[in-house]
């Protein structure tokens, strides 16, 4: 299978302009994560992670987490990138949501901004916005991005684009 880049409109950006190596950039726009009618984290300072054809990554101060909620799993993996991931699975009442999250506690050099801030994969999540606007997660859920609006593909991820 075969991507066609699309071209992105004013105000978007294409994920095949990202680089690779992935680029850490912070952020400042208004993200919640609403998991049964629970605000689990609210933050408008934080980084995401660009990576070629894939959406963004956001990463986030536990300071802004309901980390109460969340503990750590037996799961973990690695980024050729950022190192060794370990995982969190969140709950609340009698819901647990198996390794909903991840952090890099010692990420390499490059990423070092980010040690210890935690991603959520948005597909496990109730909803998740960005500045308002509901957020469609990254198909596949090996990378966890966050689609809105401003930002267009096609994504790595989905069915028949692991040779991407």
């Amino acid at each position: 299978m075969q991507h066609q880049r699309i071209e992105p409109g004013p105000g978007q950006e294409s994920v095949w302009d990202y680089p690779r190596p992935p680029r850490l950039e912070p952020c400042t726009k208004n993200i919640q994560i609403v998991v049964s009618g629970t605000v689990i984290l609210a933050s408008e300072n934080y980084f995401r992670v660009l990576e070629t054809s894939h959406p963004p990554v956001y990463y986030f101060d536990p300071k802004t987490i309901r980390m109460d909620l969340l503990h750590e799993s037996q799961h973990g993996s690695f980024c050729e990138w950022k190192g060794q991931a370990t995982y969190y699975s969140l709950k609340l009442g009698n819901r647990t949501i198996e390794n909903a999250a991840w952090c890099y506690k010692r990420p390499t050099r490059r990423f070092g901004a980010i040690a210890g801030h935690l991603a959520f994969y948005p597909s496990k999540m109730d909803r998740c916005f960005v500045d308002g606007e509901r957020v469609v997660s990254q198909e596949g859920d090996f990378y966890g991005g966050w689609i809105t609006k401003d930002i267009v593909g096609p994504f790595k991820g989905g069915q028949g684009t692991r040779g991407w």
